[in-house]
């Protein structure tokens, strides 16, 4: 009998993570009867009663594992780093502990799995997020499909399941800040997509807000364009024509034309082109950023605690 594994990332979700162990375990009791389930939480140093709640259900039962970080890893090594740490399991399923990601989806994963897909995923046909949000959503994803030099999946988290012979090949990368949405679609032989319906929030408040968003944002565009660099160097020479242009007739106009308004339109061009050229600063310097993280190639989580992992796959039945 082979063995599912749900990877669960927390992160203060005291109001939600025993009610997804529950639904998780029924959903393979309903849809999956003829398959072993483990549940792993990595909890990314929750502030709250998470971890307390999580240390009951282990104590409850031994199917459910989990990893406790040192300190808070980010929204993308914390759960990269539960998606490896798997060498007993046929498959692992990412899913948040929010509840946005319908855990029914679950069973539809491992049937298409079942077929030879080794990497299925879930992409998010509609979703109950403000519709800000949504649209500047839809912007990122239609930017890094056009500018990436890998083709993004529209709408995909990181929510799916994924063979072990995929989450062994993401362990071999060695990535010390791996992006999973932009690794699935440049190392997957093929993919499968599902589509579902995104809801909102069961309990509790999401930790994303626009920084974390944006963050996001630039590790995507810094890691897989190359466009805002060489943007930047190709308008940088143009204006810089331009500005010549603009420079020499502006000295001939305040001659030839005493009332010619010669400091205010400098001025007016000058700031112009100064906040034109600060903009691709900072884009240059996330690209920086981004280098220096990857040379520092700290490790992606620090581990506090591991708990029920001295029991493996084929000891379940036995347990219970």
């Amino acid at each position: 009998m082979k063995t599912i594994r749900v990877m669960v990332p927390t992160y203060n979700e005291e109001d939600n993570v025993e009610a997804m162990a529950d639904a998780i375990r029924e959903e393979f009791k309903k849809n999956l009867p003829n398959y072993k389930y483990q549940i792993m939480f990595v909890d990314n140093k929750s502030k709250d009663k998470t971890r307390e709640i999580i240390r009951k259900l282990c104590a409850e039962d031994h199917n459910i594992r989990a990893i406790f970080n040192a300190q808070n890893f980010g929204q993308f090594n914390s759960p990269y780093y539960g998606m490896i740490e798997n060498e007993e399991c046929a498959a692992t399923v990412t899913i948040c502990a929010d509840f946005q990601e319908p855990v029914e989806m679950i069973h539809k994963f491992v049937s298409e799995w079942e077929k030879g897909y080794k990497v299925v995923v879930g992409v998010k046909s509609k979703s109950k997020e403000h519709g800000l949000i949504k649209l500047f959503r839809k912007i990122y994803y239609k930017l890094s499909k056009r500018w990436s030099s890998v083709q993004f999946i529209e709408q995909y988290t990181g929510f799916g399941l994924y063979d072990i012979s995929f989450t062994r090949l993401l362990k071999q990368i060695d990535d010390p800040i791996p992006f999973i949405r932009g690794i699935v679609v440049e190392y997957a032989s093929e993919i499968k997509t599902i589509e579902y319906t995104q809801q909102k929030r069961r309990a509790g408040k999401s930790s994303n807000n626009f920084w974390s968003l944006y963050d996001g944002a630039m590790w995507s565009f810094t890691t897989y364009t190359n466009i805002l660099p060489r943007m930047a160097g190709v308008l940088g020479a143009i204006f810089s024509f331009l500005t010549f242009i603009a420079t020499i007739t502006l000295i001939v106009l305040g001659f030839v034309l005493p009332n010619f308004g010669f400091f205010w339109t400098g001025i007016a061009i000058l700031s112009f082109f100064s906040s034109l050229n600060l903009f691709f600063i900072g884009m240059i310097g996330e690209y920086i950023l981004t280098i220096n993280k990857r040379v520092k190639h700290r490790p992606l989580v620090i581990e506090e605690e591991r708990i029920n992992f001295e029991y493996k796959a084929e000891d379940y039945d036995s347990l219970f």
